[in-house]
Order: C-alpha cells, then sequence, then structure tokens
C-alpha cells in the first residue's frame, strides 16, 4: 500500500459520494455488504491489473482497449505506445473511463479526466521521476525506450465504485 493517510481519506470520499450519487439499481447492486473500503480496496489492488479503458474518437464513437493498470496513491495509472490511438483519443479528449474485473470476484468502475505524466517535450508530473523508478522496477530498466516510446497517464477519477461481495475469498485468491 502505497496511499498516505490523507489518499485513503480522499479516495473513501470519492468511493462514498460516488455511490450516494449513483443510480437506485446500482446502489441495489452495491451496498455496503458487496462492496470495499479505500484500504481494502488499495489492498486487493497491487502490482499490474489489467484495465478496460475507455477513450472516445473525434467522431464521438467510444472505443475500448485493454492497458497495464497500477493503482498508486489512489488512482489509476496507465500507459501505452506514444502513436496507439487510444494516446491520440486521450491527447484531444482527456475524458476517460476504465474497467477492471476479476470474473465475478471484483469490479472497478471509475470515470474521469487524465493527466499525461510525461509528455514529449513538455513538463513532466511533479511525481514522475518516483513514478518512472516503480514502472521500471516492476517492468525492466531497457523494457521501454522510456522517454521516447511510452506515455503514461493518471486518472483523476472524479466517479469510482467497487463491486466485490466476498472479501475474504477475493484476498484467499490473492493469497494463492
Amino acid at each position: 500500500m502505497r496511499e498516505t493517510p490523507e489518499e485513503l481519506a480522499a479516495l473513501q470520499d470519492l468511493l462514498d459520494a460516488s455511490l450516494s450519487r449513483s443510480t437506485p439499481h446500482l446502489r441495489s447492486i452495491i451496498t455496503t455488504r458487496s462492496t470495499l473500503t479505500a484500504e481494502q480496496l488499495t489492498q486487493v489492488l497491487t502490482g499490474m491489473c489489467t484495465l478496460a479503458v475507455s477513450t472516445v474518437t473525434a467522431k464521438g464513437e467510444p472505443r475500448i482497449s485493454g492497458a497495464d493498470g497500477h493503482f498508486l496513491h489512489g488512482k489509476w495509472h496507465f500507459g501505452t505506445a506514444r502513436g496507439a490511438a487510444k494516446a491520440r483519443h486521450l491527447a484531444a479528449r482527456p475524458a476517460a473511463s476504465v474497467a477492471h474485473l476479476r470474473g465475478e470476484d471484483l469490479g472497478v468502475f471509475t470515470h474521469g479526466t487524465v493527466e499525461t505524466l510525461n509528455p514529449r517535450g513538455g513538463e513532466p508530473a511533479a511525481d514522475w521521476p518516483d513514478l518512472l523508478a516503480y514502472f521500471k522496477d516492476f517492468y525492466g530498466e531497457d523494457a521501454f525506450d522510456w522517454d521516447n516510446d511510452v506515455v503514461y497517464y493518471r486518472l483523476r477519477p472524479h466517479w469510482m465504485t467497487v463491486y466485490a461481495p466476498d472479501l475474504a475469498k477475493l484476498t484467499a485468491a490473492d493469497r494463492s
């Protein structure tokens, strides 16, 4: 867990606010018995999590693709090739939705706006050196030309909800 107490509190506030303003239908599925707290979520979302990333084309058409996601400091971080379609979409329209699913055991659904962490020719995010060290440790120092091949994003969420009907089953699966 990399989150500070302040980041955990902000994440819990986001989870609570998101669920409270969701539709009655969603609230009938995701209840206090079928969700996770911010602390539980950060303990479950470790390492790389496969994300379904949704972007929008210039014609307003939805597009979905996969990405390696890392849940760090209470936010999703993911990368792609600088020339990928999703990179073009996000550069023009930074709104995105991501989902991480583990069968019927876990669903994390997030809507927000992306921030480019390492823009080509621009000022990187203040925490980019720490994040880059994390990614190089995870993928390997020489996995990419980190300056030219990949662009990384942080999804700044305005809505996030978690479906996890059985925490004991979920954490047991993570230990095996």
